[in-house]
């Protein structure tokens, strides 16, 4: 018989799980708690309601797509996440951003139609964006192994979610919420022009 030694032995018990995914809940909160502040700092609190809204989606989707295939979670999970909320956010923060100077240079189209016009405009670039990010990550989803394989699958299918949210969630709740605290021109001209001071 051989000699076997054993050099390492790892065990991930029932309080390890619990802590990480403690610590992970308080995580993504804690993130988009910040974004939340962010977001309503450099736009208005309309677009920060509609960013948190669509970012709550893209981890709702993540999750379900986790617990449908039954994947491993782990650390590098809540990174594929913490991943995921960084991209969706950027691709909606570009969309309010034409969004808001749209507002300012078309005076005469309502709101409504402002925000169709500015998703139509930043379309090719969040597409083009989202392609170029998923040519890099695919192969490893099929080629990788072990976390990296994890980490990629995760984030192909949050790339796609995020997509979707920057594109027609955002865009739509923001609409949504402009009845309630509407986007007045006359409050973008000052914020504008306290800007320069």
């Amino acid at each position: 018989a051989e000699n076997i030694v054993i050099m390492r032995a790892d065990f991930v018990g029932p309080k390890f799980s619990s802590s990480l995914f403690r610590d992970s809940v308080l995580g993504v909160l804690l993130a988009l708690a910040l974004i939340l502040v962010y977001v309503a700092f450099r736009f208005r609190f309309a677009y920060a309601v509609s960013s948190i809204i669509a970012l709550i989606h893209d981890v709702l989707a993540m999750l379900s797509f986790i617990l449908i295939f039954r994947l491993e979670v782990s650390s590098t999970t809540i990174a594929a996440v913490l991943t995921i909320i960084g991209y969706s956010l950027n691709n909606t923060i570009v969309i309010f951003d034409r969004i808001r100077e749209n507002i300012k240079i078309e005076k005469k189209l309502d709101v409504k139609s402002l925000i169709s016009m500015s998703v139509r405009q930043s379309m090719t670039r969040t597409v083009i964006t989202s392609l170029t990010t998923l040519f890099a990550i695919v192969p490893l989803a099929f080629l990788g192994s072990g976390d990296i394989q994890l980490f990629a699958i995760n984030l192909t299918w949050g790339l796609i979610a995020g997509a979707y949210s920057s594109v027609f969630l955002a865009p739509a709740f923001l609409s949504f919420f402009h009845r309630i605290m509407p986007i007045n021109v006359e409050k973008e001209k000052k914020e504008e022009e306290y800007s320069l001071v």
